[in-house]
């Protein structure tokens, strides 16, 4: 039987005993840390699938800590699950666009907590999405290659953060093509992850302004289309 690893990181010392005694019990392999700048430190000894983090922590906070892991492409496919006490969507949308996975609010339910954790290890987090073919696409003023992550607009190289890329690239596959909301967020974030309409906006927002609003068009009511 495998066993997967998760990675806890919060400053807190019960929650921290009481998701170890509970994924112990399921089986996980499993390590802690107080804080951001701990968890990195484990991040190449130890691995993880998934790293489960708190959002506030003293020395290195769980958004800090989630824009450094995600600077490293050896790092993409660990899943990324926020705890958090917070209800604050600029907070949420933030984390998510820096990498994050999925939320789980506090104070904690471990039975909503373990299928989210068994979701998410299932789905493992792949580097482009799901129906692609990782080819290299090719506009005029516009290249995207996914195997590099890397976009080349009017001969310039722009960085995107993983989810903006994921999006451009899904939508640049279908040139025309509408996608529905529902359609962007079961393919980007997948139907475990609970995310709201603001956050696609919020990706096209960033989307047209690196892109100097070129290619990506809004379907009032509908959803978003790439046109050349």
């Amino acid at each position: 039987m495998v066993k997967y690893k998760v990675l806890l990181v919060d400053d807190e010392e019960d929650i921290l005993e009481f998701l170890t005694f509970n994924l112990l019990k399921e089986n996980y392999e499993v390590k802690s840390a107080k804080n951001g700048q701990e968890a990195l430190k484990l991040l190449e000894s130890f691995l993880p699938d998934l790293i489960l983090m708190d959002i506030m922590m003293p020395i290195m906070d769980g958004i800090r800590c989630c824009a450094e892991i995600r600077m490293h492409p050896e790092f993409d496919n660990i899943a990324i699950i926020f705890l958090t006490a917070r209800m604050d969507e600029e907070i949420q949308i933030k984390s998510l666009d820096l990498g994050g996975d999925d939320f789980i609010h506090k104070p904690i339910s471990i039975k909503i907590l373990l299928s989210r954790i068994k979701a998410m290890i299932r789905r493992k987090l792949k580097p482009i999405a799901n129906d692609t073919s990782n080819q290299i696409l090719s506009f005029e003023g516009l290249t995207i290659n996914p195997l590099k992550m890397e976009v080349l607009f009017n001969g310039s190289k722009l960085e995107f953060a993983k989810k903006e890329f994921l999006l451009l690239y899904l939508l640049a596959s279908y040139p025309g093509k509408v996608f529905k909301r529902n359609e962007i967020l079961d393919k980007i974030w997948g139907k475990e992850v609970i995310v709201g309409d603001r956050t696609i906006d919020v990706h096209v927002r960033k989307l047209r302004e690196k892109l100097e609003d070129s290619y990506i068009k809004t379907i009032k009511g509908v959803g978003y289309k790439f046109e050349i």
